[in-house]
């Protein structure tokens, strides 16, 4: 079955583009950076982890290769052929109800930055719906600045680099964030729609899934562990 695109992203370059402007052969080069050690520090040794949208397993192979038992989730199944080691479940998140529950339940990517208000919070119910009574929920958010200062770029060690170029008022608070990833020899583009949210915004939706912020994992707020409302 064929996937529509997502409204509003869109992108471009060699291979197949996934419904949210994804390039699986650009995904499936990136490297992981620093989310594993982040993860691996605030989670118990072991854990299992319920990975959603784990496109080609950028984070999923250094976290099993720490030793945690993993559950990827993505909604491309061009991604999770690319995925091993782990289980995979095609699924678009919002709509994802397995009748089980994870230690860990992990929402990287800035996916809660998504321009859809009603898919955050379909994004966050699931977290809520499969997260552990004693579990917690690793969210990665847009840093403070994403949206201004651009253009910008960061080059990774691996050798390409990472553009964000524009980020256009839609509407309704979200912007058209426009990206560009540059190898030696191939240019990838992403377009896609992003909500910026304070922090206060941010545990406010939070809030509306029964979630709660026990901390924040890196000085620039980045990284937020949450767990259940009223959970010890």
């Amino acid at each position: 079955m064929e996937l529509r695109m997502r409204e509003g992203h869109h992108g471009t370059g060699p291979g197949t583009i996934t419904p949210d402007g994804c390039a699986v052969e650009l995904y499936a080069r990136l490297t992981a950076g620093t989310e594993p050690d982040i993860i691996a520090a605030a989670v118990p040794v072991g854990a299992h982890i319920l990975e959603l949208g784990c496109g080609a397993g950028r984070v999923t192979r250094p976290l099993l290769e720490r030793g945690f038992t993993v559950t990827a989730v993505d909604e491309s199944p061009e991604m999770l052929r690319r995925v091993r080691g782990a289980r995979t479940i095609c699924s678009p998140i919002e709509d994802l109800d397995l009748g089980e529950t994870f230690d860990v339940v992990m929402l990287a990517s800035f996916l809660v930055h998504t321009g859809d208000a009603e898919v955050r919070r379909g994004l966050l119910r699931t977290c809520a719906r499969h997260v552990a009574q004693d579990g917690c929920v690793l969210i990665q958010r847009e840093g403070a600045d994403y949206h201004v200062n651009l253009p910008r770029e960061r080059v990774d060690p691996a050798g390409y680099t990472v553009r964000v170029l524009s980020a256009e008022p839609v509407g309704d608070g979200v912007n058209a964030v426009h990206t560009e990833y540059v190898f030696p020899d191939v240019t990838w583009t992403q377009t896609f729609r992003s909500r910026p949210m304070t922090t206060e915004q941010f545990e406010e939706a939070l809030a509306e899934a029964d979630l709660k912020v026990d901390r924040y994992l890196t000085k620039d707020r980045m990284w937020a562990r949450a767990a259940r409302e009223g959970a010890h």
